[in-house]
């Protein structure tokens, strides 16, 4: 049976590498590449970080890509130094030599000669903006016919945005931030006929990152994966936390898990609600991840990183 070809394109925080750790586990995917954008993260550490995970986790022949593109509203400077910590972190430390290699193309460059080869249509997992998708898009307008699906963690439905009105002057709250680092990329995508399936702060809210879920990725420290992620989620412990992109990952494992829900949506560009993912009747139709087995998928991320 042909494997499910899959690339990934994350923005370097904390849950995106764990993201990427939990697809590499999944023996049905075929991992094409790995893009790092650099929206929540510092990109060169972000991209070195990523590939000694792909080291450490034996995919070293995978390519990793740094995009180039830039958004409009930057993340704090307080998430993105998360990827000197990652980078710093000894698990990923034990050799002087990187073997996964680093492309010479940019990340969107890349994306297109990746979708342009494929033989079969590849599903995106974008755990970050969709910035390098839209610079994509823009660039060869033909892959989007090679795209099967694109599965997003990002939007906020029904629910307050995570963009903080203190943080952030002059906005309403109902920004995402994967959405309002770059507004208007995600309006572009949204033109396209490509089917997206979210997964929203509506459900991300309700499976937060728990202190005993940590304790028992420790207590399988024999498993270097099982180590490292409790290492990596140990430093955003103090904060709420939540399984963001490793939610919306894991639906590629085990979709069963998920119930979905068709949503009309449009992606507020400019004004107080700039980054907002807007019920419309008559827009967009997307699919979004509406309710999860929470139990099934935390013995899930147990399991498959128990390596």
């Amino acid at each position: 049976m042909n494997k499910q070809l899959v690339l990934m394109d994350h923005d370097g925080g904390v849950d995106d590498y764990l993201a990427t750790m939990l697809l590499l586990t999944m023996e049905h995917i075929e991992l094409l590449g790995v893009v790092v954008t650099p929206a929540d993260c510092y990109v060169q550490p972000a991209v070195s970080a990523t590939r000694k995970i792909m080291d450490l986790m034996g995919f070293s022949h995978i390519p990793v890509a740094e995009s180039t593109v830039r958004g409009i509203n930057p993340f704090p400077r307080l998430y993105r130094r998360d990827s000197l910590i990652v980078d710093h972190l000894p698990i990923l430390n034990q050799k002087e030599f990187i073997n996964t290699p680093l492309v010479a193309q940019t990340g969107q460059d890349f994306m297109v000669k990746v979708l342009r080869a494929a033989t079969q249509p590849v599903t995106i997992m974008v755990t970050g903006p969709l910035t390098t998708v839209a610079v994509a898009l823009d660039q060869a307008p033909d892959i989007e016919s090679k795209i099967e699906k694109i599965v997003w963690m990002g939007g906020a439905l029904n629910v307050p945005g995570n963009v903080e009105k203190s943080l952030e002057a002059g906005q309403d709250g109902s920004a995402e931030w994967n959405v309002y680092w770059d507004a208007v990329s995600a309006a572009r995508v949204w033109q396209t006929q490509i089917e997206i399936i979210m997964c929203p702060l509506d459900l991300t809210n309700n499976v937060p990152v728990t202190s005993d879920l940590v304790q028992k990725m420790g207590r399988q420290r024999h498993y270097p994966i099982s180590d490292l992620a409790g290492q990596c989620y140990a430093l955003v412990i103090p904060q709420d936390y939540y399984f963001w992109d490793v939610l919306a990952t894991a639906y590629l494992g085990q979709p069963k898990f998920y119930q979905l829900r068709e949503w009309e949506t449009e992606i507020i560009t400019t004004g107080v609600s700039q980054g907002r993912t807007k019920v419309v009747t008559g827009g967009r139709q997307i699919l979004a991840m509406d309710q999860v087995d929470k139990d099934a998928f935390y013995a899930y991320i147990l399991q498959q990183w128990a390596r």
